[in-house]
């Protein structure tokens, strides 16, 4: 088991500032692009314009600030949410689970979100209001619900079980899922097109419905770095420096879990974030949670901003789903991983 050394606990100025200077450079592209034409420029000073006490003439007519603030805007900001949330609470299960290749879907809240977005539209329920959010996010729940209630039949909660039951009840839920699908039939392609992640009808109602989750949970989980660290030496050893481990993985595994809930619920399901983002930061800043986590919310949101311009630039007019960037991003980028771990543990 590898530890963080002294160096590793601690982040360069350098950087750190070049991790914000890629966010805000994505950032002002990712409004900047699209059919309505917009200068850099202008983009950049009418966000100024928006802080206290800065005023600048930004040179965009009434019709071009309506589409900056109304559609690209919050677009921007959920991507980066749900960038960074689920690059956070990918490196908070690889923590708590010692296992790099977790992801924030382990424990069935893909499968469980799955369902209960399936089962949403099959009734009819639009993608534009926020009963098909709230459906998802039950679904999420449910799933891990379920998954601790199967790992608790046999009285224990431990890591392996909670996983072996994680694909028990996402095998299940998918089944389930399949059949909604066949009895709705004429929903498949829509339902396909929020399962590939899609950020296409974003307002701002959705980003006020996820910003209380991800800064509650995203505080409990970047609190709770120093006890991942602890617990990175293994469970015993961390037992005896006086970490209750099964109270610290409960703690991360819930609060990473509502955070993934909620992200998926507005976005959909978007694959390999939470693997791919951790890993490559690790390789910036080391091993150590207290660094590794709130690095990853930073990354996180900035890879996601610059996955959603590809899929809205890549063949344009039309638009790619976001999960289709980020699985040719990811998947070379999880065998890579997959053929070095060679069963070892982070």
């Amino acid at each position: 088991m590898t530890t963080a050394s002294p160096s590793s606990r601690r982040i360069r100025p350098g950087v750190l500032a070049a991790i914000f200077g890629a966010l805000l450079v994505v950032a002002v592209i990712g409004v900047a692009v699209g059919p309505v034409s917009m200068g850099v420029g202008d983009v950049a000073r009418s966000l100024l314009s928006r802080l206290p006490f800065v005023d600048l003439e930004t040179g965009l007519t009434i019709q071009q600030s309506a589409v900056l603030w109304e559609l690209r805007a919050p677009r921007v900001v959920l991507g980066g949410l749900v960038g960074g949330t689920l690059a956070l609470a990918g490196a908070s299960y690889q923590g708590v689970f010692r296992n790099p290749l977790a992801d924030p879907y382990l424990l069935g809240v893909a499968a469980g979100a799955g369902l209960g977005a399936t089962v949403a539209i099959g009734a009819g329920v639009s993608a534009s209001g926020w009963l098909l959010p709230f459906a998802a996010f039950a679904g999420a729940l449910l799933g891990v619900g379920a998954t601790y209630s199967l790992a608790r039949i046999g009285g224990t909660r431990r890591t392996a079980t909670l996983i072996l039951a994680g694909v028990a009840v996402a095998s299940f839920m998918t089944a389930a899922q399949t059949f909604v699908q066949q009895l709705t039939s004429d929903t498949i392609r829509e339902v396909f097109s929020w399962i590939l992640g899609r950020l296409t009808t974003v307002s701002w109602s959705e980003v006020i419905l996820l910003v209380p989750f991800v800064a509650v949970s995203g505080a409990v989980l970047i609190a709770h770095g120093r006890h991942l660290d602890v617990l990175s030496v293994g469970e015993e050893e961390a037992s005896s420096l006086g970490l209750h481990a099964e109270r610290v993985r409960l703690v991360v595994v819930v609060a990473a879990t509502l955070a993934t809930a909620a992200a998926v619920a507005v976005s959909g399901l978007i694959g390999f974030v939470g693997i791919v983002v951790p890993h490559a930061v690790r390789r910036i800043v080391g091993v150590s949670y207290r660094i590794l986590l709130p690095i990853s919310f930073l990354v996180g949101a900035g890879f996601m901003v610059a996955a959603d311009i590809l899929a809205r630039t890549l063949i344009a007019p039309a638009e790619l789903p976001i999960g289709v960037i980020t699985a040719f991003v990811g998947a070379p980028f999880f065998a890579v991983i997959l053929s070095r771990t060679r069963g070892s543990t982070v």
